[in-house]
């Protein structure tokens, strides 16, 4: 059983939610977020917002608190094998209810297919909150163009 060790970013003035799956090897060794060189979420982000990428966990947090943007994942623990999101076994999603009752939180996105899939089945019931897919910035999904994928995220977050 491997645990989530990175703390949810988010402050009272979030309104944005984007939840992934479950932190790669290369996030849990760096203790944040999307932290494997090929994925494409921080260019993705910063091109949503007409910012820069961040390169440290600080920017990257400062980055996302002033455009009022909550991030974490659905999955707080469970069985993987390595980074492999097909491989993931008993998940046991993260309590997101800290963030929505702390922030006024309007759209809840998903990173991807594997998020959406858990968020459905453990974080919905809950919620009544229904998320919003977006596809996912790993570099697995060689579906999507970093282009394409700046522009179905910008339209989805901006909207």
């Amino acid at each position: 059983m491997v645990v989530h060790n990175i703390p949810p970013v988010f402050d009272r003035h979030s309104e944005v939610l984007i939840l992934g799956s479950f932190p790669s090897v290369k996030s849990r060794e760096a203790a944040f977020f999307y932290g494997h060189p090929q994925n494409r979420f921080w260019r993705v982000i910063a091109a949503v917002y007409g910012d820069e990428p961040c390169d440290t966990p600080e920017t990257k947090t400062a980055f996302l608190l002033r455009h009022h943007v909550a991030l974490w994942d659905v999955i707080g623990r469970c069985e993987i094998t390595g980074s492999s999101d097909a491989s993931i076994k008993n998940a046991v999603p993260n309590d997101i209810s800290m963030i929505l009752s702390a922030a006024p939180v309007r759209r809840i996105f998903v990173n991807g297919q594997t998020a959406a899939k858990y968020y459905r089945k453990y974080l919905l019931p809950q919620t009544d909150r229904e998320a919003i897919t977006l596809p996912s910035t790993s570099p697995a999904n060689a579906a999507k163009s970093l282009d394409e994928l700046i522009e179905i995220w910008r339209a989805a977050i901006l909207k």
